[in-house]
């Protein structure tokens, strides 16, 4: 899998939009106007990431009462509206020579069902960038990461590639603790959203050594009279993201699809890719990496546990567990015992009964042996 050629430097985390060589990237949803003959002039834009499908598709027939009618109704019209505004879009930018991208924002339900009504709705091309929206880990409120997971291997299965994961600090740094966990998720490149001049504190270092893309403009910071980055033509409320690389870097590296960093062992539950001519005709059988699973947090705990264990006895003398096991044995009768060596039960007794209470040598004993 491919990795960003381009890592991020530290001045890529204290407000890199700062610097003119850094590319910039536009994302907006259906609600955003956007004056396209404006936002040309930004040299600095070199890529345009709208929102495609959210959540569910819309039901395919409409039935119920009169109000559950005319709801599914008007679903279905701004669904159509939607997609047809999206696939404007997308030939003015391209038309533009911008780079194009499109978001599936993650709602709970069926993460298939999700994926495939997000490639369906996007139709992306082989050069097309993709990405998956996790606005928290709240599973009552949006997509579940076990269900995101299922997401990304659909996507995969499908068109043989990977999104880029879109998602907040907090969410990025839950992800990054439990990589072990999220296997997939924690090796997508990372479209940061955080609305902070700096990030280096916040960033989650150690699993992701930088960005793919930095959401830092949007309508939580950009306001009437002050905004970290205007771009012509675009409202205050536009999304606006850092990439840690100038617009020809971007390009080459465009779409962004492959795992970050990635082990051998990590790929355990991904398939093989696929051509996306036959992945999309629908008759192929998957076939999947044969490759080490990592262990679990209980695995790792159980492994340690029993090393401990070893460790821990090489300290303590052996345990006799062939002790005769009568009443009165004492001191005296261990002597004597030890002393009689592989002798059979009834000479053993006879022993035990003329052990010498005084001398633990017990040379009765001896004298007895052939």
């Amino acid at each position: 899998m491919m990795a960003l050629t381009s890592a991020a430097k530290a001045s890529d985390f204290s407000e890199p939009r700062k610097n003119a060589d850094r590319a910039l990237v536009v994302d907006a949803y259906e609600y955003n106007s956007i004056d396209w003959a404006q936002l040309a002039t930004d040299k600095r834009i070199a890529a345009f990431i709208n929102k495609a499908s959210d959540g569910m598709p819309p039901p395919y027939f409409c039935f119920g009462g009169d109000t559950d009618v005319k709801l599914c109704k008007a679903l279905w019209k701004r669904h159509a509206v939607t997609r047809e505004l999206f696939q404007t879009r997308r030939v003015v930018a391209k038309a533009l020579g911008l780079k194009w991208g499109a978001y599936h924002l993650a709602r709970p339900g069926n993460p298939v069902e999700q994926a495939n009504n997000f490639l369906d709705f996007a139709d992306p091309a082989p050069d097309d960038l993709m990405a998956l929206d996790i606005e928290g880990i709240d599973p009552s409120q949006w997509m579940s990461l076990d269900d995101a997971e299922e997401f990304v291997r659909q996507v995969h299965r499908r068109i043989g590639r990977f999104p880029v994961l879109y998602t907040n600090g907090k969410t990025a740094q839950y992800i990054a603790d439990n990589r072990y966990k999220y296997r997939l998720l924690s090796r997508l490149p990372l479209w940061y959203a955080r609305y902070k001049p700096d990030i280096d504190v916040h960033f989650p270092m150690g699993n992701w050594q930088g960005y793919a893309l930095w959401q830092f403009s949007a309508q939580a910071n950009c306001g009437r009279f002050r905004c970290p980055y205007r771009v012509a033509g675009t409202p205050n409320n536009i999304d606006v993201n850092v990439v840690p690389m100038d617009a020809a870097t971007l390009r080459q590296q465009w779409p962004l699809g492959g795992l970050i960093d990635v082990p051998s062992d990590y790929l355990a539950s991904v398939p093989v890719p696929l051509s996306r001519e036959a992945a999309l005709a629908g008759k192929t059988t998957l076939i999947y990496a044969d490759v080490a699973t990592p262990p679990t947090f209980e695995e790792m705990v159980a492994v340690l546990g029993s090393r401990w264990s070893k460790f821990r006895d090489g300290f303590r003398m052996p345990a006799v567990k062939t002790v005769p096991r009568r009443p009165g044995f004492g001191i005296v009768q261990y002597v004597a015992w030890k002393s009689t060596g592989q002798r059979s039960p009834e000479q053993l007794d006879a022993a035990l009964a003329s052990a010498d209470p005084v001398s633990t040598g017990s040379t009765e004993i001896d004298r007895g042996r052939p």
